[in-house]
């Protein structure tokens, strides 16, 4: 059964010339972007700012997670020029704060890793003062895979848990909860600042929620979003309730008290949403 959404759900969408411009200036590029690939709920007010989420390593994922709207199909052949180009639209867009994360690539022998480190060099070399956040997958946790993007030193390393323990196998069931915990704490030994976030609306109950803010903060995670779960089409895993307003503070809150530094709860917040923010 489809639920109907409530009205702290539905927003407002405005467009202007400024939309257009980073739409094209993406398109010239040939860049993607997780706002447009993962159909994102706030991609209007982003690109209003002219910001993005920008998705490196082609559009198409080699994982089917049973939330994302990502494209699970044969991956693209890797771009070379990509880091060069993707470092272009930060500076062309003025960006204090780049973040780029991937579709997950396991069909490549270091998962990516290598282009995440160039795009880093690629955007310092052209703006030194850029702040830079990447959003990775898990590269199965191999130490020697991760240490190529820790080297780098992007100011925050993110790497999402996405679900509650409980739920986490049923929407991926490619992934691994202590998986996830392990690359955090690889970070955070790496002596990155870390930011991990989850969504909610899968049918955990709030002591799980609760649960899953303090199995981050065991490895000493730094940041955390909380986002109301949307399904993006019928054939992907229902949302099982919306929660309100008032239990996103109540998240919020929490996630304070257990001494994370900065938190984002509410139910349009995404890993990336005001991410210069945080």
């Amino acid at each position: 059964m489809v639920l109907k959404k409530p009205e702290w759900m539905k927003i407002k969408v405005r467009g202007s010339g400024k939309f257009m411009a980073v739409e094209d200036l993406l398109s010239d590029l040939n860049l993607n972007t997780v706002c447009v690939e993962a159909n994102c709920p706030n991609k209007m007010e982003c690109y209003e700012r002219k910001t993005s989420t920008f998705m490196i390593l082609g559009a198409n994922c080699t994982r089917n997670c049973k939330y994302c709207n990502v494209t699970c199909a044969r991956p693209e052949e890797v771009d070379p020029k990509e880091p060069r180009n993707l470092a272009t639209a930060v500076d062309r867009l003025k960006l204090k704060h780049a973040v780029v994360t991937s579709v997950t690539r396991d069909d490549l022998e270091d998962e990516g890793a290598n282009q995440f480190a160039e795009v880093i060099r690629e955007i310092r070399k052209l703006n030194s003062e850029v702040t830079v956040e990447v959003l990775i997958p898990d590269l199965h946790a191999k130490k020697e895979l991760l240490d190529i993007i820790f080297a780098e030193k992007p100011e925050v390393l993110n790497h999402n848990i996405e679900a509650v323990r409980s739920i986490f196998k049923t929407v991926r069931p490619q992934g691994d909860y202590e998986r996830s915990l392990d690359v955090l704490k690889q970070a955070k030994e790496s002596g990155l600042v870390t930011k991990s976030g989850f969504m909610v609306g899968l049918g955990e109950t709030k002591e799980e929620v609760f649960e899953t803010l303090e199995d981050l903060r065991s490895v000493d995670c730094d940041m955390v979003t909380i986002g109301q779960y949307l399904q993006p089409t019928k054939e992907h895993f229902e949302v099982q309730r919306y929660v309100t307003p008032e239990e996103f503070d109540e998240y919020k809150a929490r996630a304070y008290e257990l001494g994370f530094k900065h938190v984002a709860s509410g139910p349009f917040v995404r890993s990336s949403y005001h991410a210069q923010a945080l």
